[in-house]
């Protein structure tokens, strides 16, 4: 495996999006796409770029002081689990699908999507030094929830299987080969199906593993508390709205890509489904352990396990899998829209992209009268 193709021939638009026979990436070029869409998440992702000292989370620090003690726990403990799940996501896409993509818009799209995770690992920290005393203890106790922990041991699963199979893949090649004494088999039918299992537990972290969290920060805002903390957290949602978008994307299209995955997602399908029941059993688990000393205005234990069942009915209906969830039309949490939405979220200017300062932009507001009467 190299970082450069030099023996990549051929019409890069014909390529596989994943393991093309000719290998990965050679030019990375973007005049001609073979998947337009992923050039167009990497200019959403761009045009979205936040820095989290642009929120101003000072009144939250006041604002914490004066929380209840089981409060704090709701607000203290989802900071915990945010922190340790993109501390998973904030270095794995890049490291899992890198060496396996084959075309520049979707290895492109890889690594700024990676780079937009790192982002919300530094939100975080910023958030903790303006509400703790003590930082280090936040940190030092994160691994000490087992409900946390079990939540990202179940995402790493499907990536480091995946991270596995592509090394052996890409060092041994196809075949039986005997590693550390033991045998092993590489499979590229079998790598698919890792890659495939992974894009689908990526597709469920982005969309249901951080809606009960979410949630509840939101709910802290329509209280008028801790507001830039929910700031933070209608930026990450707005990214993870993208990337929910992209992993959505890839399962559509990659049975059309390689057919290899038509034969895949039908024998993927039952295990694909449980890993959605897990995901929501564990929000459920997650949800009652925030609210075990207690609720908040507006949000309880219940109202949030409907909401993560109505969240996961949407997401599976998306990529073509049936439900086991029969939830209301209507979301149980309807004021979470205006959250998730994420519209009319506008931290700094350079959010608003302005045509004139856009390299290769073209405003298309000028008429045939604009320059009437001027002289050269």
């Amino acid at each position: 495996m190299s970082v450069f193709n030099s023996k990549k021939e051929g019409n890069h638009t014909e390529a596989l999006a994943f393991l093309d026979p000719e290998g990965g990436v050679a030019v990375q070029r973007y005049d001609t796409l073979k998947y337009r869409k992923f050039d167009q998440l990497t200019d959403k992702q761009l045009g979205f770029f936040w820095r989290p000292e642009e929120v101003d989370v000072y009144k939250d620090g006041k604002d914490f002081k004066d929380l209840n003690e089981h409060e704090r726990h709701i607000f203290t403990s989802n900071l915990k689990r945010q922190i340790l799940l993109d501390s998973v996501q904030g270095r794995a896409p890049a490291e899992a699908f890198g060496s396996l993509v084959s075309i520049p818009e979707l290895e492109n799209w890889v690594i700024t999507w990676t780079f937009s995770e790192t982002i919300h690992s530094r939100s975080y920290t910023h958030i903790i030094r303006n509400i703790y005393n003590d930082p280090t203890k936040i940190f030092d106790e994160l691994m000490d929830i087992p409900e946390i922990v079990d939540c990202a041991d179940d995402i790493s699963k499907y990536y480091d299987d995946l991270i596995e199979q592509a090394g052996y893949y890409n060092l041994l090649g196809v075949g039986k080969h005997t590693v550390n004494g033991k045998e092993r088999v590489v499979s590229k039918y079998e790598l698919k199906k890792a890659l495939y299992k992974t894009i689908m537990s990526v597709n469920i972290l982005e969309g249901v593993r951080f809606y009960v969290s979410f949630a509840c920060s939101w709910a802290f805002a329509e209280l008028k508390k801790m507001e830039g903390n929910a700031k933070i957290i209608k930026l990450i949602c707005r990214d993870e709205n993208l990337h929910l978008a992209s992993t959505q994307y890839l399962l559509k299209i990659l049975p059309k890509d390689d057919p290899d995955y038509i034969k895949i997602a039908k024998e993927c399908e039952a295990e694909m489904v449980q890993m959605f029941v897990d995901a929501v059993d564990q929000e459920k688990a997650w949800a009652k352990y925030l609210f075990k000393d207690g609720s908040m205005i507006g949000l309880n234990e219940q109202l949030l396990s409907e909401f993560v069942e109505w969240i996961a009915n949407k997401r599976m209906t998306a990529v073509g899998l049936p439900s086991p969830y029969k939830t209301p039309q209507a979301s149980p949490l309807p004021w979470t829209q205006k959250w998730i939405s994420g519209a009319d979220v506008q931290v700094a200017p350079q959010e608003t992209e302005i045509s004139s300062y856009v390299i290769g932009g073209v405003n298309k507001d000028v008429s045939e009268d604009t320059f009437k009467g001027m002289s050269l």
